[in-house]
């Protein structure tokens, strides 16, 4: 199982960040690579070694288990294990259509130097957060299918990002641009899940 988890992990990966770009470069729109200048100690550092750990712990997890770590017993189940591949490919194929449903606004990093039309459709009528959410249940997914400690930490980790991602660095940066329009958006919409986490301020 682990070395399954492993092909998902890299599969996640592709499908998260190598589809989309390729998208949007047949589309003809530039995507600009990952900011490596945020000021250290700042939330979109921070958030972005959160996820860089995090992703380092996805891989380390299945390695760990083939090396000898014992997983924990009470999820050690032939069930559990099945279940955990099949939520991970869920969430990788719930990734994918909410990139794709963002179009000509999908970027791989927050660019406060771009303005891009605010997605209001699809799954981003249900949450203002799809992708995440989806990438929420594909970590929560992979944990189960090798679950131990490392991975355990790892979910956490990915959902700590996400919460420091949009609270501090996504919302803020969309309030600027987007104004009112993002204001009534956020205020009928739930951030990660349906109507939780709605904005007071709208």
């Amino acid at each position: 199982m682990a070395v399954v988890t492993l092909v998902l992990v890299v599969a996640w990966v592709t499908v998260v960040a190598v589809v989309p770009t390729l998208v949007q470069a047949r589309r003809g729109n530039r995507v600009p690579p990952l900011r490596t200048t945020d000021r250290p100690g700042s939330a979109q550092w921070w958030a972005r070694l959160l996820s860089a750990v995090a992703f380092a712990g996805m891989l380390a997890g299945p390695i760990a288990e083939l090396a000898g770590l014992p997983p924990w017993r009470p999820l050690d189940h032939p069930g559990v294990r099945a279940a955990g591949i099949a939520v991970a490919l869920l969430g990788i194929a719930a990734t994918l259509t909410s990139q794709l449903a963002m179009k000509d606004s999908w970027r791989g990093d927050v660019d406060p130097d771009q303005r891009t039309p605010l997605v209001t459709g699809g799954p981003f009528r249900l949450v203002r957060n799809p992708v995440l959410t989806a990438t929420g249940f594909t970590a929560a997914g992979l944990a189960l299918t090798v679950p131990n400690p490392i991975m355990a930490v790892a979910l956490v980790l990915v959902l700590a990002s996400h919460q420091l991602l949009v609270r501090r660095v996504e919302e803020p940066h969309l309030r600027r641009v987007h104004g009112p329009e993002y204001a009534r958006y956020a205020a009928r919409t739930g951030r990660f899940v349906p109507w939780a986490g709605r904005s007071r301020s709208g």
